[in-house]
């Protein structure tokens, strides 16, 4: 009996796509499989990145999509490193996942958005503005109408940019943005579903599995070229939780009880003032937290400025993501010292650079580099489920 024969139609835009967002060494792949060997996270049964770039270079995006191994790998760039022909699978599979991005994103335009530097003056000009039209709305006025922050007293963010229109828009537009960013997470979900495989672990079982290797990053740590990556991921990873901390932190102990007294529960007072200064632990925790952003992602820039051919090729996404995580945390201490310097104007003026940073990255998350936290955490539950990876 003669095998089934089938008609596979490349999808010559989703191979421009991926030659474009970094993976244009894709077509030097010839399939000798060193890429699944030398790969320590490469499972024994149908190891990648080898089917990955068979699939890429023909085009077969519907297939790739919902592939959890493409989530399996972290570009540690060990199978480029020793790849004969420098095909470099670990770019061609992280721009994959910038396709991703873009494929569950809603609404659809703002993950092409993202994905274009042409877009990139517009999207900062958006939370900009925002912010301006605060400040003009609700920055404390004089009796003859001056803004107060104008005339060169004591610096106070208080009076430039009031704190409770910067609470608003971090409370509103962080639930518009989770409900935009929960359509995308349940379309990928779905998508890794349709493969059929049966669940031989359950949902919260692999979850919890799926968070303590986050947190160790015990598969990361196994790749071996790439090893410094690792822990500049962990300073980064960290020193974002750390920076969410600190803002919890402010708004439960501060504005939290200020808000309730509004409300005529007059027996709650905040538990400090602003401005906190050093040795408040949450001072100390915001600081660490904004050094080891800023340390975590200078490591991970300057490796890909000086040593591309180790580290890979990052696409627009990636660097994107980078330079703007990096700039929020460089303007989060500056905007503190500043501060200290009694200079108002360099102080306000960091301030406001450092929120446009900050509701960047925040109001964007679904459809940049920072959904990878979420798409790989649900890509790897789906693979310890499906016994795809064990632990």
């Amino acid at each position: 009996m003669m095998p089934e024969s089938r008609l596979t139609e490349p999808d010559l835009a989703f191979i421009k796509e991926l030659r474009g967002a970094g993976g244009e060494t894709l077509k030097k792949c010839f399939q000798c499989a060193t890429c699944s060997v030398i790969c320590s996270l490469s499972p024994d049964h149908k190891p990648f990145p080898r089917k990955e770039m068979i699939l890429a270079s023909w085009g077969q995006k519907e297939k790739l999509v919902n592939d959890p191994d493409i989530w399996l790998c972290y570009q540690c760039n060990d199978c480029s490193t020793y790849c004969p022909r420098g095909a470099r699978p670990g770019d061609v599979l992280a721009a994959i996942r910038s396709h991703i991005y873009r494929r569950f994103s809603f609404p659809s335009f703002m993950g092409e958005a993202l994905a274009s530097p042409k877009a990139l003056p517009f999207l900062l000009l958006v939370p900009a503005i925002i912010l301006i039209l605060c400040i003009i709305a609700f920055a404390p006025r004089t009796a003859s109408g001056e803004m107060l922050f104008l005339q060169g007293q004591a610096t106070d963010f208080n009076i430039f940019l009031p704190h409770s229109s910067v609470d608003a828009l971090f409370v509103f537009g962080n639930i518009l943005i989770f409900v935009f960013a929960i359509v995308g997470f349940v379309r990928f979900w779905k998508s890794l579903q349709q493969r059929g495989e049966e669940s031989r672990v359950s949902f919260l079982r692999a979850l919890w599995a799926t968070i303590r290797e986050i947190i160790y990053h015990s598969r990361f740590r196994k790749c071996d070229a790439n090893y410094p990556r690792s822990i500049a991921h962990m300073l980064v990873l960290f020193g974002f939780v750390g920076a969410m901390i600190t803002t919890g932190a402010v708004f439960l102990f501060i504005f939290a009880p200020h808000y309730l007294r509004l409300l005529g529960l007059e027996s709650l007072h905040p538990f400090f003032e602003l401005p906190i200064d050093l040795p408040n632990p949450v001072k100390i925790l915001g600081g660490l937290s904004g050094l080891a952003i800023l340390v975590g992602c200078g490591i991970l820039l300057y490796r890909r400025w000086t040593k591309k051919d180790k580290i890979g090729a990052s696409g627009y996404v990636d660097q994107l993501f980078l330079y703007m995580l990096f700039g929020a945390g460089l303007t989060g201490l500056l905007s503190w010292l500043s501060r200290l310097t009694e200079i108002s104007t360099l102080a306000y003026a960091i301030y406001f650079i450092h929120l446009v940073f900050v509701f960047f990255l925040l109001w964007y998350m679904p459809y940049s580099k920072f959904a990878h936290m979420i798409y790989r955490t649900l890509a790897l539950v789906y693979a310890r489920s499906t016994g795809r990876v064990e632990g």
